[in-house]
Protein backbone atom coordinates (compact mmCIF):
# COMPACT_ATOMS: atom_id res chain seq x y z
CA UNK A 1 0.00 0.00 0.00
CA UNK A 2 1.28 3.56 -0.74
CA UNK A 3 2.20 5.82 2.12
CA UNK A 4 -0.37 7.76 1.25
CA UNK A 5 -2.96 5.62 1.90
CA UNK A 6 -3.12 6.34 5.72
CA UNK A 7 -2.10 9.91 7.27
CA UNK A 8 -0.22 10.90 10.37
CA UNK A 9 -3.06 11.41 13.21
CA UNK A 10 -3.57 13.34 16.52
CA UNK A 11 -2.11 12.29 19.54
CA UNK A 12 -4.62 14.09 21.84
CA UNK A 13 -6.93 11.08 20.84
CA UNK A 14 -4.98 8.51 18.97
CA UNK A 15 -6.86 5.26 19.03
CA UNK A 16 -9.81 7.61 18.13
CA UNK A 17 -8.39 8.72 15.29
CA UNK A 18 -6.82 5.38 14.25
CA UNK A 19 -10.25 4.05 13.83
CA UNK A 20 -11.67 6.86 12.79
CA UNK A 21 -9.54 6.95 9.65
CA UNK A 22 -10.25 3.42 9.38
CA UNK A 23 -14.03 3.42 9.54
CA UNK A 24 -13.91 6.31 6.97
CA UNK A 25 -11.98 3.86 4.41
CA UNK A 26 -14.43 1.53 5.06
CA UNK A 27 -17.39 3.41 4.43
CA UNK A 28 -16.01 4.92 1.80
CA UNK A 29 -14.94 1.42 -0.15
CA UNK A 30 -11.46 2.57 -0.20
CA UNK A 31 -10.58 -0.97 2.10
CA UNK A 32 -12.92 -3.70 0.69
CA UNK A 33 -13.73 -7.01 2.29
CA UNK A 34 -10.43 -9.15 2.27
CA UNK A 35 -8.00 -6.48 2.14
CA UNK A 36 -4.67 -7.01 3.82
CA UNK A 37 -3.89 -4.03 6.10
CA UNK A 38 -0.47 -3.42 6.19
CA UNK A 39 1.61 -4.97 8.97
CA UNK A 40 1.15 -3.52 12.33
CA UNK A 41 4.74 -1.97 12.54
CA UNK A 42 4.27 -0.39 8.97
CA UNK A 43 1.06 0.94 9.52
CA UNK A 44 2.07 2.91 12.86
CA UNK A 45 4.70 4.64 10.89
CA UNK A 46 2.57 5.42 8.24
CA UNK A 47 -0.10 6.86 10.64
CA UNK A 48 2.62 7.90 12.97
CA UNK A 49 1.18 6.51 16.00
CA UNK A 50 2.82 4.25 18.34
CA UNK A 51 2.48 0.55 18.60
CA UNK A 52 0.23 0.14 21.44
CA UNK A 53 -2.21 2.82 20.72
CA UNK A 54 -2.37 1.34 17.40
CA UNK A 55 -2.95 -2.23 19.05
CA UNK A 56 -5.90 -0.68 21.12
CA UNK A 57 -7.06 0.99 17.96
CA UNK A 58 -7.22 -2.30 15.77
CA UNK A 59 -8.38 -4.07 18.82
CA UNK A 60 -12.05 -1.88 18.81
CA UNK A 61 -12.37 -2.46 14.94
CA UNK A 62 -11.82 -6.46 15.53
CA UNK A 63 -14.15 -6.61 18.20
CA UNK A 64 -16.90 -4.32 15.99
CA UNK A 65 -16.23 -6.97 13.20
CA UNK A 66 -14.77 -5.17 10.82
CA UNK A 67 -11.56 -6.41 10.55
CA UNK A 68 -10.55 -10.01 11.09
CA UNK A 69 -6.41 -10.85 12.15
CA UNK A 70 -5.76 -14.66 11.03
CA UNK A 71 -2.65 -15.76 12.75
CA UNK A 72 0.53 -16.02 10.84
CA UNK A 73 -1.22 -14.17 7.95
CA UNK A 74 -2.32 -10.64 9.12
CA UNK A 75 -4.82 -8.22 9.73
CA UNK A 76 -7.65 -8.27 6.88
CA UNK A 77 -10.68 -6.38 6.17
CA UNK A 78 -13.86 -8.58 7.56
CA UNK A 79 -16.37 -10.07 5.29
CA UNK A 80 -18.50 -7.10 5.90
CA UNK A 81 -21.39 -7.35 2.92
CA UNK A 82 -22.07 -11.27 3.05
CA UNK A 83 -23.17 -12.89 0.17
CA UNK A 84 -26.42 -11.13 -1.90
CA UNK A 85 -28.00 -14.51 -1.89
CA UNK A 86 -28.10 -17.34 -0.34
CA UNK A 87 -26.96 -21.07 -1.61
CA UNK A 88 -30.22 -22.15 -1.49
CA UNK A 89 -31.31 -19.37 -3.36
CA UNK A 90 -28.56 -18.67 -5.99
CA UNK A 91 -29.50 -22.54 -7.42
CA UNK A 92 -33.32 -21.79 -7.49
CA UNK A 93 -31.68 -18.54 -9.43
CA UNK A 94 -30.04 -21.01 -11.73
CA UNK A 95 -33.12 -23.65 -12.18
CA UNK A 96 -35.44 -20.67 -12.81
CA UNK A 97 -34.45 -18.36 -15.95
CA UNK A 98 -37.24 -16.06 -15.25
CA UNK A 99 -35.54 -15.33 -11.76
CA UNK A 100 -32.24 -14.60 -13.94
CA UNK A 101 -34.06 -12.05 -15.71
CA UNK A 102 -34.43 -10.28 -12.32
CA UNK A 103 -31.42 -10.26 -12.10
CA UNK A 104 -30.18 -8.90 -15.46
CA UNK A 105 -33.07 -5.63 -14.96
CA UNK A 106 -31.64 -5.02 -11.47
CA UNK A 107 -27.62 -4.47 -12.80
CA UNK A 108 -29.40 -2.72 -15.54
CA UNK A 109 -30.62 -0.05 -13.31
CA UNK A 110 -27.72 -0.10 -10.93
CA UNK A 111 -25.00 -0.25 -13.56
CA UNK A 112 -26.65 2.55 -15.81
CA UNK A 113 -26.67 4.60 -12.26
CA UNK A 114 -23.01 3.77 -11.48
CA UNK A 115 -21.84 4.79 -15.33
CA UNK A 116 -23.87 7.98 -15.06
CA UNK A 117 -22.27 9.04 -11.73
CA UNK A 118 -18.63 7.81 -12.95
CA UNK A 119 -19.20 10.19 -16.03
CA UNK A 120 -19.56 13.08 -13.49
CA UNK A 121 -17.69 12.73 -10.92
CA UNK A 122 -14.42 10.59 -11.61
CA UNK A 123 -11.38 12.04 -10.68
CA UNK A 124 -7.96 11.46 -11.79
CA UNK A 125 -7.27 8.53 -10.39
CA UNK A 126 -10.56 7.18 -10.74
CA UNK A 127 -9.52 7.44 -14.78
CA UNK A 128 -6.29 6.23 -14.80
CA UNK A 129 -8.02 2.96 -13.17
CA UNK A 130 -10.84 3.11 -15.70
CA UNK A 131 -7.90 3.56 -18.64
CA UNK A 132 -5.91 0.60 -17.56
CA UNK A 133 -8.51 -1.69 -17.24
CA UNK A 134 -9.34 -0.65 -20.58
CA UNK A 135 -6.49 -1.34 -21.59
CA UNK A 136 -6.37 -4.75 -20.20
CA UNK A 137 -9.86 -5.60 -21.68
CA UNK A 138 -7.86 -5.04 -25.40
CA UNK A 139 -5.08 -7.14 -24.45
CA UNK A 140 -6.55 -10.12 -22.80
CA UNK A 141 -8.75 -10.58 -26.00
CA UNK A 142 -6.01 -9.90 -28.32
CA UNK A 143 -3.97 -12.94 -26.69
CA UNK A 144 -7.44 -14.59 -26.49
CA UNK A 145 -6.73 -15.13 -22.39
CA UNK A 146 -10.15 -16.25 -20.89
CA UNK A 147 -9.64 -16.59 -17.61
CA UNK A 148 -7.37 -13.04 -18.21
CA UNK A 149 -10.83 -11.67 -19.69
CA UNK A 150 -12.54 -12.63 -17.18
CA UNK A 151 -10.77 -10.79 -14.72
CA UNK A 152 -10.58 -7.40 -16.31
CA UNK A 153 -14.27 -7.43 -16.78
CA UNK A 154 -15.15 -7.84 -13.13
CA UNK A 155 -12.13 -5.45 -12.44
CA UNK A 156 -13.47 -2.80 -14.96
CA UNK A 157 -17.25 -3.03 -14.00
CA UNK A 158 -16.15 -2.35 -10.40
CA UNK A 159 -13.76 0.62 -11.40
CA UNK A 160 -16.69 2.05 -13.01
CA UNK A 161 -19.38 1.61 -9.54
CA UNK A 162 -16.21 2.91 -7.61
CA UNK A 163 -15.75 6.04 -9.44
CA UNK A 164 -19.34 6.34 -8.64
CA UNK A 165 -18.39 7.51 -5.49
CA UNK A 166 -21.48 6.43 -4.31
CA UNK A 167 -20.80 4.32 -0.67
CA UNK A 168 -24.50 2.31 -0.56
CA UNK A 169 -23.85 1.19 -4.39
CA UNK A 170 -19.87 0.12 -4.05
CA UNK A 171 -20.81 -1.82 -0.66
CA UNK A 172 -24.15 -3.76 -3.05
CA UNK A 173 -22.35 -4.23 -6.28
CA UNK A 174 -19.11 -5.08 -4.88
CA UNK A 175 -21.74 -7.97 -3.59
CA UNK A 176 -23.46 -8.96 -7.19
CA UNK A 177 -20.05 -8.80 -8.42
CA UNK A 178 -18.80 -11.69 -6.21
CA UNK A 179 -21.34 -13.71 -7.72
CA UNK A 180 -20.60 -12.57 -11.10
CA UNK A 181 -17.27 -13.81 -10.92
CA UNK A 182 -17.84 -16.94 -9.23
CA UNK A 183 -20.13 -17.42 -12.74
CA UNK A 184 -23.53 -18.38 -10.68
CA UNK A 185 -25.40 -16.92 -12.98
CA UNK A 186 -23.58 -16.79 -16.66
CA UNK A 187 -21.10 -18.26 -18.43
CA UNK A 188 -19.16 -15.57 -20.09
CA UNK A 189 -18.26 -17.74 -22.88
CA UNK A 190 -21.46 -18.66 -23.76
CA UNK A 191 -21.87 -14.52 -24.60
CA UNK A 192 -17.92 -14.91 -26.00
CA UNK A 193 -20.19 -17.26 -28.72
CA UNK A 194 -22.52 -15.13 -29.36
CA UNK A 195 -20.33 -13.00 -31.97
CA UNK A 196 -17.52 -15.97 -31.91
CA UNK A 197 -14.84 -14.07 -30.68
CA UNK A 198 -16.39 -11.74 -27.88
CA UNK A 199 -15.18 -8.68 -29.49
CA UNK A 200 -18.72 -7.06 -28.86
CA UNK A 201 -18.38 -7.97 -25.10
CA UNK A 202 -15.06 -5.68 -25.72
CA UNK A 203 -16.51 -2.68 -27.65
CA UNK A 204 -19.43 -2.66 -25.09
CA UNK A 205 -16.92 -2.47 -22.10
CA UNK A 206 -15.18 0.46 -24.22
CA UNK A 207 -17.93 2.55 -24.88
CA UNK A 208 -18.83 2.91 -21.18
CA UNK A 209 -15.11 3.22 -20.55
CA UNK A 210 -14.56 6.01 -23.21
CA UNK A 211 -17.84 8.01 -22.30
CA UNK A 212 -16.88 7.82 -18.75
CA UNK A 213 -13.56 9.47 -19.59
CA UNK A 214 -15.11 11.84 -21.63
CA UNK A 215 -17.15 12.94 -19.16
CA UNK A 216 -20.63 12.34 -21.20
CA UNK A 217 -23.23 11.10 -18.23
CA UNK A 218 -26.00 10.34 -20.76
CA UNK A 219 -23.59 8.29 -22.99
CA UNK A 220 -22.18 6.37 -20.49
CA UNK A 221 -25.52 5.97 -18.76
CA UNK A 222 -26.46 4.38 -22.53
CA UNK A 223 -23.80 2.22 -23.02
CA UNK A 224 -24.03 0.27 -19.98
CA UNK A 225 -27.72 0.09 -20.73
CA UNK A 226 -26.71 -1.07 -24.31
CA UNK A 227 -24.25 -3.97 -22.76
CA UNK A 228 -26.61 -5.70 -20.28
CA UNK A 229 -29.33 -5.42 -23.38
CA UNK A 230 -27.08 -7.51 -25.58
CA UNK A 231 -26.61 -9.67 -22.06
CA UNK A 232 -30.41 -10.14 -22.03
CA UNK A 233 -30.64 -10.46 -25.54
CA UNK A 234 -27.99 -13.28 -25.64
CA UNK A 235 -29.60 -15.61 -22.98
CA UNK A 236 -33.04 -15.46 -24.44
CA UNK A 237 -31.78 -16.24 -27.57
CA UNK A 238 -30.15 -19.48 -26.06
CA UNK A 239 -33.00 -20.38 -24.32
CA UNK A 240 -35.03 -20.29 -27.19
CA UNK A 241 -32.45 -22.27 -29.24
CA UNK A 242 -32.20 -25.10 -26.20
CA UNK A 243 -36.22 -25.03 -26.07
CA UNK A 244 -36.29 -25.95 -29.71
CA UNK A 245 -33.32 -28.71 -29.49
CA UNK A 246 -35.21 -30.28 -26.33
CA UNK A 247 -38.62 -30.27 -28.57
CA UNK A 248 -36.65 -31.67 -31.31
CA UNK A 249 -35.13 -34.09 -29.92
CA UNK A 250 -38.51 -35.22 -28.44
CA UNK A 251 -39.93 -35.23 -31.72
CA UNK A 252 -37.07 -37.46 -33.12
CA UNK A 253 -37.60 -40.09 -30.16
CA UNK A 254 -40.75 -40.31 -30.62
CA UNK A 255 -40.25 -40.97 -34.58
CA UNK A 256 -38.14 -43.54 -34.18
CA UNK A 257 -40.27 -45.45 -31.32
CA UNK A 258 -42.97 -45.49 -33.87
CA UNK A 259 -41.21 -46.53 -36.69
Amino acid sequence: MSEQLFDPVDHDSVADSVVAQIEDMLVAGILKEGTRLPSERNLAELMDVSRPKLREALKRLEEAGLIVTRHGEGTFVAALTGQAMSPALIDLYARHPVAFFDYLEYRRTQEAFAARLAAERATAPDREIIRACMERLRQTWVDADDQGSREADAAFHSAVVDASHNRTLIHMMGSIFQLTRQGVFYNRHFLQSIDGSGKLLVEQHLAIGEAILAGEPEAAEAAAVAHIDFVERSFRKGLQAHERETVARKRSLLLRDGG
